[in-house]
């Protein structure tokens, strides 16, 4: 049964019941449909009617009711990525979202949103999928760390061909924002901008590129879970 057309017709069915109070809403179905079902549930409390509208009626309420809970699992991410779009800390929505830590809120958000990737994956699968990407950019930024010597002074091989006339105009720029992050602190910085320089250097500066193959290659291993 599409279900577009059974939450249609159970709406209609209740409309056409004529319960008490205004069902239009300014054409806003979901408020409609939590209105009729209110208007089921409440004229229903106390009152046991054997009959076979009644029957049709409950049945018709708990259908919207069905389609309305599958909306509002789909509102709570949105409004929780909203959120954090504006500024919101895990700590402030904490509360708003019924939990106790921030870890609970993020790990709520992370069961709730769609995967984006259109494979099917639960909500413990997109937790542990978000606890192991983690746990790889740590190790890659203690990995480049560790190695900070030796990628300041590959990075500065690349920003040493400033101006190279063999350059294209993508790989100008990539080696712009290699000089760049070299003015980072954090040595893990410069990962992103080599790695995005590398194609681009393959033609005019192979060896080069090679190293920085390397760099990647080893960047990636450490990224990998041991065991």
């Amino acid at each position: 049964m599409d279900a577009g057309s059974e939450r249609e017709r159970a709406r209609q069915w209740l409309k056409d019941r004529e319960l008490d109070g205004e069902h239009d809403h300014g054409g806003d179905l979901a408020l409609t449909d939590l209105d009729l079902v209110n208007r089921v549930a409440h004229r229903k409390l106390g009152h046991q009617v054997a009959d076979e509208t009644g029957v049709a009626d409950a049945l018709a309420a708990l259908t919207l009711l069905r389609h309305l809970r599958e909306e509002l699992a789909e509102w709570e991410p949105r409004l929780i990525a909203s959120a954090r779009a504006h500024g919101a800390s895990w700590i402030q929505l904490a509360p708003a979202l019924g939990v106790a830590s921030r870890q609970a809120a993020e790990r709520r958000y992370l069961r709730l949103r769609p995967d984006g990737t259109g494979e099917a994956t639960t909500g413990e699968q997109r937790v542990r999928a978000e606890r192991d990407r983690r746990a790889g950019d740590r190790a890659v930024t203690k990995w480049a760390r560790d190695n900070a010597i030796g990628l300041r002074q590959l990075a500065a091989q690349v920003s040493a061909l400033d101006g190279d006339q063999n350059l294209d105009g993508d790989a100008q720029r990539h080696v712009d924002t290699v000089t760049a992050a070299l003015g980072e602190p954090d040595t893990a910085a410069l990962l992103g901008p080599l790695t995005d320089a590398l194609q681009h250097l393959h033609a005019s500066h192979p060896d080069l590129a090679d190293k920085i193959a390397s760099v990647t290659g080893e960047s990636n291993e450490a990224r990998r879970p041991k065991g």
